[in-house]
C-alpha cells in the first residue's frame, strides 16, 4: 500500500506517541493543496469514533509541536479530523479494529480482469489479507499487490 510522503512521515513520527497518550489513534498525516490553500491534516480515530472534544484535544496538543518543535511553515491550515466512515484502512491496528467489516480491496494489477473486490475483512498477516465473500468463500491477497483497502459502510 502507498506510503506517506517524507514530510508527512516526519510529522507522524513526531506526533504518534503523544497523540496516542490522549487515547486516540493517529491514523495519518496528510499535506494537501486545495486551490491556493495548503492544508496539514491530522487524521485520528478510536473505538466508537472520535468526537469534537477528541479533535480539539489533539489540536491543542499538536499545534505547538507543529509550530515550535517541528517549525513547519509550509501549510496555511491545520485540521484535526476523523478519517471518515468510508476511508482507506492503512495500519494493522485499523485492520484489527474493522475486522469483519465490509471492505473493498483495490489491486495494482487486475486478477481475471478485475482490480476491485469487496466482502468482509477476514484474518490478515504481514503478507496477506483475507476477503470473505457473501457466499462465505475466501480469497487471499498478497499485501504488496494491494493498492488500497477501503472500508465500506452498508446500511441494512
Amino acid at each position: 500500500m502507498p506510503e506517506r510522503s517524507r514530510h508527512a512521515q516526519a510529522v507522524y513520527d513526531a506526533l504518534v506517541e503523544r497523540v496516542e497518550a490522549l487515547g486516540v489513534d493517529l491514523v495519518d498525516v496528510i499535506f494537501s493543496k486545495e486551490g491556493s490553500a495548503s492544508f496539514l491534516r491530522i487524521l485520528i480515530d478510536k473505538d466508537g469514533g472520535v468526537s469534537l472534544d477528541d479533535c480539539t484535544a489533539v489540536n491543542h496538543l499538536v499545534d505547538p509541536i507543529i509550530d515550535h518543535e517541528l517549525k513547519l511553515t509550509n501549510h496555511d491550515y491545520l485540521e484535526v479530523q476523523s478519517p471518515g466512515l468510508e476511508r482507506p484502512l492503512k495500519t494493522d491496528r485499523e485492520l484489527t479494529r474493522y475486522q469483519g467489516s465490509t471492505i473493498e480491496i483495490s489491486l495494482y494489477e487486475a486478477i481475471d480482469n478485475c482490480k476491485k473486490f469487496s466482502g468482509k475483512l477476514g484474518p490478515f498477516t504481514d503478507s496477506e489479507i483475507t476477503l470473505i465473500r457473501a457466499d462465505a468463500s475466501t480469497q487471499l491477497f498478497l499485501r504488496d499487490k494491494v493498492a488500497k483497502i477501503k472500508r465500506i459502510v452498508v446500511f441494512e
